[in-house]
Formats: C-alpha cells, structure tokens, sequence
C-alpha cells in the first residue's frame, strides 16, 4: 500500500555549500519515515539528489538503529554509515512508497528559545533580550511534516510560528561556543505552536501549558547536516497559511544564534543526542495582528526555510 500523503508537496531544496560544522561532517539530508501504511517498522535514511528517493540505512546494514535518536547516539560511526549508504546507491526506497515521520521522535528534551528575532521584538514593541529566554515543550507535541494539528477544545486562540530548529548530535555539558557547532547534528523546520490564551492569559502566564498540547511542534522534512547549508544564520524563512504569506523574515534576524544557544542552555543541563531546539519565530503571527487572527479547523499551515525545506499540516 502507497501512501502519498503530501509528499509530492514538500519541496526541498538543497545546497552543497561551504561547510560549517565539524571536521566530519557531510552533507547530507538524514529522515525518519516508514514504510507504506506500516506504522511500527520506523527507518533512518538518507534523501538522494531531489528528495526523489531515500537510502534505507537498515537495509544497507542491519546493525544500524530504527530511530534517528539512536542512530545520533552512535556519532560518528552512525554519519560514516550513512555517507556510505548514499555513495554505494544500494537499498532505495522511492518516495512514493514511504511516510515521513519526524526527523526525531521521542527526543529527551525539546527546548525553545522566545524573543529570538529582533524584528519579532520590533512587532510587539518589547526590548531586546539580554540573554536567551527559554522555555519548553514536552516530546509529545511532535509530529510529522505532513501530520495534522489538533486544536484542543481548551483553547480557542491557536497561532501559527515557524521557527528554525536544529537537533543535538553528541552529549556534551559547559560547552563552549567555539565548540558548539560539533554538538549539532543538523537542522530542520518546525511550528511552535501555541494557545494564546494558555500563553498569556492564564496559568500565571507561564508559557509551558500553551505551548505544549499534543501536535503542536510539527518538524520536518528532514534532518540537514550543517555541511549542506551555506550559512545557517542567512537563510529565508516563511510561514503561510492557506496559501497567504504571513511571515517573511530571514535568520540572520535570530539575536542569539546556535552556537549562543547551545552554551547558555548546557550551562543549565546537560545536552543530549536527539535534543530538539527551537529558535525563536520572526513577525507576522496572529496574535499581534490587529485584529488578531488564530487558526481554525481546515486552515493549512506550511512553513518554509530555504535550502532545508518545507512543512505542511492541516489544522483539524
């Protein structure tokens, strides 16, 4: 059994350019997905040329792990594997005959940066951020890039944020920001979403209620390696919905940028292969339209960053 599921419509787009990241590292576009309609058999593969097709990593070797969390945990060994998977051109699985999950499931920790665009701040008329704010969201919320959103009975004012995420390749603690890019694995898109109501108006206000009902951290379409973006923090991105462009930004907006943010979090905690951040949403959210505006069942949000790809989920 074929499952299409929108595949056809998540157009990523890919760049070899220079290399960023650590000694390593490859270029590569590493997915989680399964097999037609048979939910338990999760795979880790490798995109070819185009997103045309997937190389199956537990094909190619059956000592290789299920899940992306796993296959980190191996490090180095794990990316060999893979790069070799995608040269030898064995065990390709067309697009067509797979869904893709997110690129990570069932991360230990999913942590979110607010405030992190400067034109973000400039919308709502606040202050830039001394140092990172950061919040959370329980692994639960995750879904696939083409999962729907569930808008909870509890809320009433669901908003749409795109966001540049980026996932914790190697364990670390104090690292240090001359560091910081080889305990990133790669980068994907994400929405944070979030109940307004939950966020601002409610629960003394804390953000983790708001931010963390079940669906509302879609990520996908895939996991890139830093070695395929050119530069990471100037990249476009955009989020729409129904087709109308409501936020139109780039990253080099981010205040604190990945290599920031992953020493100021590890001061706290230590960080671990799969750990899922989050980086702060540019302007143009329905919260601080005037009127504001908040989805609503059928509304189809697609969130897009270039040279990593795009998410698209329908709000039921």
């Amino acid at each position: 059994m074929r499952l299409l599921l929108c595949l056809r419509r998540l157009n990523a787009v890919f760049s070899a350019g220079t290399f960023r990241g650590t000694a390593s590292s490859a270029a590569m576009r590493l997915v989680q997905f399964c097999h037609g309609g048979d939910e338990g058999r999760v795979r880790v593969g490798v995109e070819q040329a185009e997103g045309k097709s997937v190389v199956d990593l537990k094909s190619f070797d059956p000592s290789m792990p299920s899940t992306m969390r796993e296959f980190l945990e191996m490090g180095q060994k794990g990316m060999d594997c893979a790069q070799r998977a995608l040269s030898s051109g064995q065990c390709v699985v067309p697009r067509s005959d797979i869904r893709l999950l997110s690129p990570v499931t069932g991360p230990e920790k999913v942590i979110c940066v607010g405030m992190n665009y400067r034109d973000h701040c400039l919308e709502q008329n606040a202050p830039i951020p001394k140092e990172p704010i950061i919040f959370s969201k329980f692994p639960s919320t995750i879904i696939g890039p083409c999962d729907d959103i569930v808008l909870p009975e509890e809320s009433k004012e669901v908003d749409w944020e795109v966001e540049l995420a980026f996932v914790i390749g190697q364990k670390g603690k104090h690292i240090k920001e001359e560091e910081a890019f080889s305990y990133v694995a790669g980068f994907t898109v994400a929405n944070d979403v979030s109940a307004r109501d939950w966020q601002m108006k409610r629960n003394g206000k804390q953000w983790l209620l708001g931010k963390t009902f079940d669906t509302f951290c879609p990520l996908g379409p895939a996991l890139v390696t830093t070695a395929a973006l050119n530069d990471v923090h100037n990249l476009g991105i955009r989020c729409l919905v129904n087709g109308a462009v409501v936020q139109d930004s780039n990253t080099n907006q981010m205040i604190f940028q990945t290599k920031k943010l992953v020493a100021w979090v590890s001061q706290f905690v230590t960080l671990c292969p799969g750990d899922v951040f989050l980086t702060g949403t540019p302007p143009g959210v329905g919260v601080f339209r005037n009127p504001p505006v908040f989805l609503k069942r059928g509304d189809v949000v697609e969130c897009q960053i270039d040279q990593i790809g795009s998410i698209r989920n329908t709000v039921v």
